[in-house]
C-alpha cells in the first residue's frame, strides 16, 4: 500500500489544523489516521502537510492539540522554540523534501525557558548551567526589549508579552537564516503562522502570519 499524495495549499493547511483544534477544546475530537492500516500505508514514506516548531514542554503536543494523525505533522522541537541550526535544518527538510505547505511556530502560555531569561535579569539570579544558559540566552534580549518599551524593570516584566514577542521575532529570525524558507513564502508555497498554545483552554491563537494565507483574527 502506497501513501496518495494530496497536496494542500498552505490556506488548506491551516484551515485543517484550525478545525483540529475546535475538536481538541470543544472535546470532539476524532483520532484520525491512527489505525493499523494508516500505520503499513506509511512505511512507504511521509507526505506531512505542516511542520511544527514549538517548544519542548510537554503540554503541548502538536498532534493531540490539533487532533491530527500518523504522517500528518512534521515536528520540531526545542525549549522555547529557541532558532538553532539543527531546527532551521530540520523545518527546511520539510519544506524542500517533504513540500510541507505550512509552517506553524508554536509558542505556549507559562513557558519556562522564557521564565527562566526574565529570572536570569536579577541581579541575585543563580548561575545557571551553561547549556541551558546558551539555550535561553537568545531569548534574554527581548525581555530587555519589553521593558524598555513598558518602561519597566526586565525581571518583573509580563511574561505573556515576552513570549508573543519572542514568538514574532522567531518567525522573522526563521526567514532571515533561511533563504529556503523564505523563497518559498515568497512564492506562495509557504505559509507561515505564529501562534500560542493556551494551555487551560486547549486554544492555539494566531499572532503572526507570513506568506498567502489569511488566519481568522489577523
Amino acid at each position: 500500500m502506497t501513501t496518495t499524495r494530496v497536496r494542500l495549499t498552505p490556506q488548506q493547511a491551516w484551515d485543517r489544523l484550525a478545525e483540529g483544534n475546535t475538536r481538541f477544546v470543544e472535546g470532539t475530537v476524532l483520532h484520525p489516521r491512527q489505525s493499523p492500516d494508516r500505520r503499513r500505508e506509511l512505511t512507504d514514506g511521509q507526505h506531512p502537510h505542516a511542520v511544527v516548531f514549538g517548544c519542548s514542554d510537554s503540554r503541548p503536543a502538536s498532534e493531540i492539540v490539533f487532533d491530527e494523525g500518523l504522517g500528518d505533522m512534521f515536528v520540531v522541537r526545542n525549549a522555547g522554540q529557541v532558532v538553532s541550526p539543527s531546527a532551521v535544518g530540520s523545518i527546511e527538510f520539510a519544506v524542500a523534501v517533504l513540500d510541507v505547505p505550512l509552517l506553524v511556530v508554536l509558542g505556549h502560555e507559562a513557558c519556562g525557558a522564557v521564565r527562566a531569561a526574565i529570572d536570569s535579569t536579577r541581579p541575585d539570579a543563580p548561575e545557571l548551567p551553561a547549556q541551558i544558559w546558551r539555550l535561553i540566552a537568545p531569548i534574554v534580549p527581548t525581555v530587555h526589549r519589553v521593558a524598555r518599551s513598558t518602561r519597566s524593570d526586565p525581571s518583573g516584566v509580563d511574561a505573556a508579552v515576552v513570549g508573543r514577542e519572542h514568538l514574532s521575532e522567531t518567525v522573522q529570525e526563521l526567514l532571515q537564516a533561511s533563504p529556503l524558507i523564505a523563497d518559498a513564502v515568497a512564492a506562495g508555497r509557504l505559509g507561515i503562522v505564529g501562534a500560542v498554545y493556551q494551555l487551560g483552554e486547549g486554544t492555539v491563537v494566531p499572532h503572526v502570519v507570513e506568506g498567502a494565507l489569511t488566519v481568522a483574527g489577523k
